[in-house]
């Protein structure tokens, strides 16, 4: 069946569920070795980098699982002005990135126009760059404007193909209307990312087969995908943390699902494992996130506990992050790294 997935990039839904439910730790070896083939077959050994500037961490939502959710409390809130976002964005374009990734929480104090003209500041100042957006739920006009202006891809999580799971998880928001916004945002050209989480209280083996399924026939450009780590703070304080073991699976089968696709090792798999983001690359993932917010705010943009962050601010870690991945025969790619239908 990995043979299958590796040559057809598809599997039927009973296909996966049995490849799920029987798979030893030989196999997810194997599975992983596939997947990472098929990733030097696609991009060679590059891994994007992309710059992450948290610049906000107010919001409107009450998800279940994220330790910036309105209800609590005990967040020390911040947002970046404009002036700071630009400023970072300024230092790391030195550095040589060529990506940013604006990520915040569903802020109304950046509301529409002020998000548009931000958009537009940085793809005024640094035209050169690409900007993804992670920034929730917008109407459909808005989306556009943001396109317009020089936004490119938006990354905006599925979470769950559950309709009732994903009510559980998102007081007071509709599966709906997070469906129509992602249509939205890839019918306006914008590189669509979606994604979910592993290892939430009571997700089963047909969960994961589920959002497997719907991300196949989806066939984003990105998919963003990592463990839940809980928040003491949230109504999911107490739960057990998903598993590396798992989220590498996921991957694996992701990248053989859809060859071409920017996926990511994510920060979270780096909490939970020391050489969690190597894991990563090594089960197929092909982009590095590095955190750009500054000192000062990024120790506030707490969605789970315990977020470790590689300081790259001076350009001397990067440079040593550089050779480390080298060593681990993987090139660091500071390029825009735009989705490409026409890769092989």
């Amino acid at each position: 069946m990995i043979d299958k997935l590796y040559t057809s990039n598809c599997l039927t839904r009973d296909e996966m569920l049995q490849l799920l439910n029987n798979l030893s730790s030989e196999d997810a070896d194997y599975l992983h070795e596939r997947a990472r083939l098929l990733t030097d077959q696609v991009f060679g050994r590059k891994i994007y980098i992309r710059g992450l500037i948290e610049f906000t961490n107010y919001c409107s939502r009450n998800c279940v699982y994220c330790g910036i959710r309105k209800d609590n409390t005990k967040v020390q809130r911040y947002r970046l002005s404009e002036e700071d976002v630009l400023k970072t964005c300024a230092q790391a374009h030195e550095l040589g990135f060529r990506t940013f990734v604006l990520q915040g929480g569903e802020d109304h104090y950046y509301h529409n126009d002020k998000m548009v003209s931000l958009v537009k500041k940085m793809n005024d100042l640094f035209p050169d760059t690409a900007t993804t957006l992670s920034i929730g739920e917008r109407d459909a006009e808005i989306y556009a404007k943001l396109y317009e202006n020089g936004a490119n891809r938006f990354l905006l999580r599925h979470e769950t193909i559950d309709k009732n799971r994903y009510a559980k998880l998102h007081p007071g928001m509709s599966f709906d209307e997070r469906m129509e916004c992602i249509q939205t945002l890839r019918t306006l050209n914008f590189q669509t990312g979606v994604g979910f989480l592993i290892g939430l209280p009571e997700q089963k083996i047909t969960d994961y087969v589920d959002d497997l399924m719907f991300i196949k026939d989806f066939n984003p450009h990105m998919v963003g995908i990592g463990p839940f780590i809980s928040h003491k703070d949230t109504p999911l304080g107490g739960a057990e943390n998903g598993d590396v073991k798992t989220t590498l699976i996921m991957l694996s089968i992701i990248r053989l699902l859809l060859p071409k696709v920017l996926l990511p090792s994510t920060t979270a798999l780096n909490t939970l494992s020391k050489d969690g983001s190597y894991s990563g690359f090594n089960a197929g993932a092909n982009v590095l996130m590095l955190n750009l917010t500054p000192s000062g705010a990024r120790e506030n943009y707490n969605l789970y506990e315990g977020k470790t962050i590689i300081d790259i601010s001076d350009g001397v870690n990067l440079n040593i992050l550089k050779e480390n991945m080298r060593k681990k025969g993987y090139i660091l790619d500071m390029s825009r790294g735009d989705y490409n239908s026409s890769m092989h």
